[in-house]
């Protein structure tokens, strides 16, 4: 329930007028339509959303359209009911932001998608492009209007265009990464261009940071929409592009929303074979461990572990990884310590760097990791993390000859037993 409803509890009369007639809850943005009656918008668009759609529910009459005509005298009165009430803890509800309507889109995005040849200019078109993108802010319900009437097809002719000036391909950015790109066509026109990539490379070194970061946001939903690994390809003949991500996750003062589109454009690059060299020659070892040790939220490490796997299933990856001095003890510490999702991809990271030498099975044993891996075989993580923990075990018997030693009984016990391990 709503804080503004709360005190209601402690006996507040709501006025009768003041409750939607099929939530009775306090109206937050009150609509008539066009029977007369009023109610909540929210309450009225579920109502229709479920079926009901020809019928007024007070006063059962047929509704003719379905007009939604924002009442600002009742709203008025409401929000001076609740400020009356604000000792009593009534919050003040906040004055509603209009929904975007078919028509004012349509116009918006004739006016942005205007010629150079037209009497519109090339500020008109940007300032339609930026009304658009304030109404995809607002809310879901708006993106998806927008989306609807052809918009990503829209902005992608405008965004890639020959004649496009900075200013309009800022817009028409930003707004296209907005919006869901449900058409696969759309998708593949993208990556499969080599020059439209070229183009997306050049972005992620604009001088604007929104640019660079809707850049990468473009490039992350591309890869990720894009079923074959043959189009993804294309960026392989660009080693610039991880350059350019990389600088996302690189910059210490990078935004919140920088590093969440960086790690995740990384990541769906790296799932393709073909590319994860070009991600290791650009740095991206020593960038995702300082960026595990520093400040990634618990998504973003996930993600950033996902990532560290994909990279170790290569020798040079292994090699790049074991060699920072922070990469196994990190590892270690994120066992069991973050979700089961970061224990199973620090955990395959570990076996995969472990394999490959067997001074850094002995950083691993040194930092504690057999206790760690114990306590994964142990709890509730999923069964490929178990069975990455337990090869991992195996492996690391000869760094750790006092278990060895004194536990024979106990190094041969069925925890050692290395099921079929799941492949990287």
């Amino acid at each position: 329930m709503p804080r503004n409803l709360e005190p209601l509890d402690l006996g507040i009369q709501i006025p009768y007028h003041f409750r939607c007639p099929i939530s009775l809850e306090l109206m937050q943005d009150p609509v008539t339509v066009c029977t007369g009656q009023t109610y909540d918008r929210a309450s009225i668009e579920s109502w229709v959303s479920i079926g009901n759609n020809t019928t007024c529910p007070v006063t059962r009459a047929p509704l003719s359209d379905f007009t939604l005509i924002p009442n600002h005298t009742l709203r008025r009165l409401i929000q001076e009911w609740c400020v009356a009430n604000r000792s009593n803890g009534v919050e003040r509800i906040p004055t509603p932001k209009q929904p975007a309507d078919p028509t004012s889109v349509r116009a918006l995005l004739s006016q942005a998608s205007a010629t150079s040849g037209t009497h519109v200019s090339v500020r008109s078109r940007a300032a339609a492009l930026r009304r658009l993108r304030g109404f995809a802010r607002d809310s879901d319900k708006n993106r998806v209007l927008i989306a609807a009437h052809n918009a990503t097809a829209v902005l992608i002719m405008i965004l890639f265009s020959e004649t496009t000036s900075s200013e309009l391909v800022s817009e028409s950015l930003a707004l296209l990464v907005m919006l869901p790109i449900t058409e696969p066509n759309q998708l593949v026109s993208i990556s499969s261009d080599p020059g439209r990539v070229e183009f997306l490379t050049r972005l992620l070194f604009d001088s604007s940071i929104e640019t660079r970061v809707n850049a990468a946001a473009l490039i992350e939903i591309v890869t990720t929409g894009t079923k074959s690994e043959d189009p993804k390809g294309t960026f392989s003949n660009y080693e610039s592009v991880f350059e350019g991500v990389l600088d996302l996750l690189r910059n210490p003062i990078s935004s919140r929303r920088a590093l969440k589109i960086g790690i995740k454009a990384l990541f769906s690059l790296c799932s393709a074979k073909q590319t994860r060299h070009l991600a290791i020659n650009a740095g991206a070892p020593e960038i995702l461990i300082d960026r595990l040790a520093a400040d990634f939220d618990r998504c973003d490490t996930e993600r950033a572990l996902a990532t560290v796997e994909l990279l170790c299933r290569t020798p040079e990856g292994c090699a790049a990884f074991g060699e920072h001095a922070l990469t196994v003890p990190l590892l270690v510490k994120t066992i069991l310590r973050v979700s089961d999702r970061a224990t199973e991809y620090a955990a395959g990271a570990l076996l995969a760097i472990c394999t490959e030498e067997e001074r850094w099975r002995e950083e691993a044993a040194g930092a504690g990791v057999v206790v760690q891996l114990l306590l994964m075989v142990q709890s509730e993580c999923t069964e490929r993390a178990k069975k990455k923990a337990q090869k991992l075990l195996k492996l690391l018997r000869d760094s750790w000859p006092d278990y060895n030693n004194h536990n024979s009984s106990f190094a041969n016990s069925d925890d050692f037993a290395c099921s079929q391990v799941v492949p990287f």
